[in-house]
């Protein structure tokens, strides 16, 4: 026991000799470093840090340093005066040949961050800084040469990573609103711009007021429609500012988020409210390592993070001078220049590669490692810090006292790392919830009133809603606005309907088919358009069109086609005569055909063929031998050629006219006529788009009547104003008296029935926007929409004027067009809806000719068919009990030699049919023309050959 005892104390005495350096280790040299440490005020934790720094530095001697240090401290408003501080010391160091080797760079940011960077480049000065700022806010610094950035570096501090975690839970919490707060613990001067950038999160960054200003400060944030509060700062002002907040401020359509760098529990006098609490943790691998320091070293104030950051990096750039020093890196002939020597051009041209020594340093950090960009493609300055985790926490406060606290995940320290999430269900119920007022106007398909609804409405625009509120993330309530109006504005400037609501705060959102209007923009806001442009149409009632399967008889009349028939009929039996007694034909001239491959007797059938084949595109087939048959088969083709061709031109353009046409097919066409009475919805778009088109005209027209009643003018002028018709028209102000007259519809339902109602000798035409009529046309077969569309404007949802929900709203209506999520939306309620009747097209102009139109010829084809299958029965009976076939008794007779004897041998062969007895023409008397058959007894397989 005593010699383990006694062996024990001698390794620790070794070990404490070893760190005091009682104990030489071999080839150890000790470096002289002169260092410029400039800090400004109120930064007392930077001095702490450097100190304890220096401290480490002195009882470490393994480390192989010996630092002289000058200390210079100035503050953010007075650049004079630090500048004045710098020079002298510098100067005073160069006198004593100890120029420094290191300018160590704590000021935060302001003039004094400035001033020294425009002095440590100005002289060549390595330096490291701690300053705030990413890549670019260090102005003085952002334009630097190769050579220059290898000496002047930069490495932001843990306050200046930690409000980059607001970023992350807004981009995971998807936080449409913000009110950021913060300390003087916190620099925000830069954020200003870069935090939230390409966010649409409408966000205010500002400093916590003080004690008397602190809870209007917060009602203030609360009127510009902020429910989500960020607060950055130490411990107890997160305590004052939790504590100046009402009650309500703490319901669930609220949320706090509390950050800081201390690491100690959060505390303050709130009734009831749950925060989201988050605050850094230290690498686990260093956590021994930080427990000496603290207690060896008395390093304890806080924010521990920010103490161990200028710890661990005035040790970092010490080292990394050594280093450089003892490679002989360090140029042998450095040249320096004091502040009344350097005229702006004659900067030292230093090539200390300083970055890559302090990248290759290899001390153990304290409370995390540093991130250092790898490659040069990213800047070292700007995006070089310290790496450490923020423990991300929902605290519950009852009562003034924390009851529960739970873990929510990490954050990574990084410029744009994502929050790493442990409970999500828990994290998502710390969001602010966000209900919106919305009111509508019913008119389907965009709007329609639906029980089974989980809003109690349905259709185009609900749809849309609901997939901008998953992107937005809100929630709603939906109302039908009383009046049951858009919003149009009286002689008085007074609005009613949903812009009335908008205007008085009342809505948050005004959603149907809301057109977007000049007036309208003055007092409210539209987001992008959803729906295309759309005009002004007009529906009026479907004319019936009659139609018959033998329309295509009807193209001439029925004595024109008796007359046809009976020139038929007359042609074939002139074609029969001439046939019949022409020397000159086949029949009377066989033995002059007889070689003649083409032998057609003109008989009454041959002839009717004849003439109908000789109609259609197949023709006659051989035409008769004599000339004068040949003049009847030619005048014949000349007929058929000419009522073939007149037929045909004018079937289509029969079937065309033969449609009903729609007495009005254009505004133009309405506003010429009275038969037809029209009038647009009333308080509708297109009624405001008429009043003020007439009331256009008729201010127009009292110009042009001023110019030329006007006395001053000479004749000449006078005579340019002497026309015929008035400059501007007055077809609208007499379209706008009309339909006075006519009466407005106050519902769409309305001016339906109005059209059903009408007759031919009274019609009625609507005129509203092309979307309504073009539903009412798919829903009813009994309207139709008539014209083009006019007076084109786009359909958006309005928000209150000024409201950040108009930028909200953009990006997700632009998101939804992108994935072209609005086009099916306009298939499945225009194209695919159940309520949409499928009605019976309607001829148009541009459409062929229909079935019923045409279908008689289908009917003919059968008909034909029918009577061919009748005739073929007829000849199989015809051929087989015809009364002049004749059947005589035949033998079949063979002869054989037998013995020199000729034997006969005589058996019955069969039956003979003798038929057609016929006169030979040419020998002038008759012959027997026999065609012989054998008849098997069976007649049921009797089969036919010819």
């Amino acid at each position: 026991m005593d010699s383990k005892f006694g062996t024990r104390w001698f390794l620790l005495i070794l070990f404490q000799l070893a760190s005091y350096g009682l104990i030489a280790i071999m080839g150890q040299t000790t470096q002289n470093i002169n260092i410029l440490f400039v800090n400004e005020v109120d930064n007392n934790l930077a001095n702490v840090a450097v100190e304890v720094a220096l401290n480490y530095v002195k009882k470490n001697p393994q480390l192989g340093l010996s630092v002289d240090m000058m200390y210079v401290e100035g503050n953010r408003t007075d650049s004079k005066d630090l500048l004045q501080a710098l020079c002298s010391k510098y100067g005073q160091s160069l006198n004593d040949n100890r120029p420094p080797h290191l300018l160590l760079d704590t000021t935060l940011t302001g003039v004094s961050s400035e001033t020294v960077k425009s002095f440590s480049l100005a002289l060549g000065i390595p330096t490291v800084s701690a300053s705030f700022g990413q890549d670019g806010d260090l102005r003085q610094w952002r334009d630097l040469t190769p050579t220059k950035r290898g000496y002047l570096l930069q490495v932001m501090p843990p306050a200046d990573m930690i409000p980059q975690v607001i970023w992350s839970i807004i981009i995971y919490m998807n936080i449409t609103n913000a009110a950021i707060l913060y300390d003087n613990t916190f620099v925000m001067d830069h954020k200003y711009k870069a935090l939230l950038q390409n966010i649409p999160t409408r966000h205010v960054i500002t400093s916590i007021a003080d004690d008397r200003d602190r809870a209007s400060q917060i009602e203030k944030l609360r009127n510009l429609d902020i429910n989500n509060f960020f607060v950055l700062g130490s411990l107890a002002s997160i305590k004052q500012v939790l504590e100046s907040a009402k009650n309500e401020y703490f319901e669930r359509n609220f949320a706090w988020h509390v950050i800081t760098q201390e690491q100690k529990d959060l505390t303050c006098n709130v009734e009831n409210a749950t925060i989201m609490f988050l605050r850094p943790m230290s690498d686990s691998s260093s956590k021994d390592r930080l427990g000496s320091i603290r207690t060896t070293y008395n390093l304890k104030q806080e924010p521990q993070i920010t103490g161990f950051f200028y710890f661990d990096l005035t040790l970092r750039a010490l080292i990394a001078i050594k280093n450089i020093l003892q490679s002989g890196s360090w140029p042998s002939n450095m040249k320096y220049i004091t502040c009344e020597d350097y005229d702006g051009t004659n900067t030292p041209n230093h090539t200390i590669d300083l970055k890559t020594a302090f990248i290759e340093v290899t001390e153990p950090t304290t409370f995390g490692p540093f991130e250092i960009p790898k490659g040069g493609k990213i800047p070292f300055n700007g995006n070089t810090y310290m790496k450490f985790d923020m423990d991300i926490n929902a605290v519950s406060i009852r009562g003034g006292a924390s009851v529960n606290t739970r873990s929510l995940g990490t954050w990574e320290a990084s410029l744009n790392a994502p929050i790493n999430v442990a409970n999500e269900a828990e994290i998502k119920n710390l969001t602010a919830d966000v209900v919106y007022r919305v009111y509508t106007v019913v008119q389907a398909p965009f709007i329609m009133r639906d029980p089974t609804a989980p809003k109690g409405f349905k259709g185009y625009c609900i749809d849309l809603l609901n997939k901008i509120a998953v992107i937005v993330e809100f929630d709603y309530e939906i109302r039908e606005v009383e009046d049951g109006k858009f919003g149009n504005m009286n002689e008085n400037g007074e609005w009613n309907g949903i812009v009335r609501k908008l205007i008085d705060k009342q809505a948050d959102i005004g959603l149907g088919s809301m057109s977007v209007m000049a007036e309208r923009e003055t007092v409210i806001d539209f987001t992008v358009p959803y729906y295309d442009l759309v005009g002004i149409s007009i529906m009026m009632q479907l004319p019936s069109t009659p139609s018959s399967l033998f329309k295509f008889l009807t193209v001439l009349e029925t004595n024109v086609w008796l007359c046809i028939l009976a020139a038929y009929f007359f042609t074939s039996f002139l074609m029969w005569i001439f046939d019949r007694y022409s020397p000159y034909s086949y029949q009377n001239n066989r033995e002059k055909y007889k070689n003649d491959d083409e032998k057609r007797e003109f008989n009454i059938k041959e002839c009717l063929w004849f003439c109908m084949t000789s109609l259609t595109p197949q023709g006659g087939g051989e035409a008769p031998k004599n000339l004068s048959g040949r003049l009847v088969a030619a005048t014949w083709w000349l007929f058929g050629f000419i009522i073939i061709a007149s037929y045909t031109a004018n079937l289509a353009a029969f079937l065309t006219v033969s449609r009903l046409d729609t007495p009005v097919e254009s505004l133009d066409d309405l506003s010429k006529q009275y038969k037809i009475l029209y009038a647009p919805l009333n308080g509708s778009s297109a009624m405001t788009y008429f009043q003020r088109m007439a009331d256009i005209e008729a201010k127009f027209y009292e110009i042009w009547k001023e110019m030329s009643l006007n006395d001053s003018l000479t004749a000449v002028e006078r005579s340019k104003l002497a026309v015929w018709d008035y400059p501007v028209s007055d077809k609208y102000t007499k379209m706008w008296q009309a339909m006075l007259e006519a009466g407005l519809p106050n519902s769409l339902e309305e001016a339906v029935q109005r059209i059903r109602n009408s007759t031919s000798a009274s019609g009625f035409a609507f005129l509203g926007d092309a979307t309504d009529i073009r539903y009412q046309v798919l829903t009813n077969c009994d309207l139709q929409m008539v014209g083009e569309e006019f007076s084109r404007k786009p359909y958006a949802i309005a928000v209150q004027q000024g409201s950040p929900l108009k930028d909200q709203f953009n990006n997700a209506i632009l998101m939804l067009l992108n994935r072209r999520e609005l086009e099916k939306l306009k298939e499945q309620w225009w194209k695919n809806d159940d309520v949409q009747n499928k009605c019976e097209k309607p001829d148009d102009q541009s459409d062929g000719i229909s079935i019923q139109n045409i279908g008689g010829v289908f009917i003919v084809i059968f008909v034909g068919i029918g009577m061919a299958c009748i005739t073929l029965l007829f000849e199989f009976w015809y051929y087989k009990y015809r009364n002049n076939s004749k059947v005589i008794d035949v033998v079949e007779s063979s002869e054989h030699q037998q013995g020199g004897t000729v034997v006969k041998n005589v058996r019955p062969a069969g039956r003979l049919i003798k038929q057609d007895s016929l006169k030979d023409p040419t020998k002038g008397q008759n012959y027997q023309n026999l065609r012989t058959r054998t008849l098997m007894p069976n007649l049921s397989k009797f089969q036919p050959r010819f």
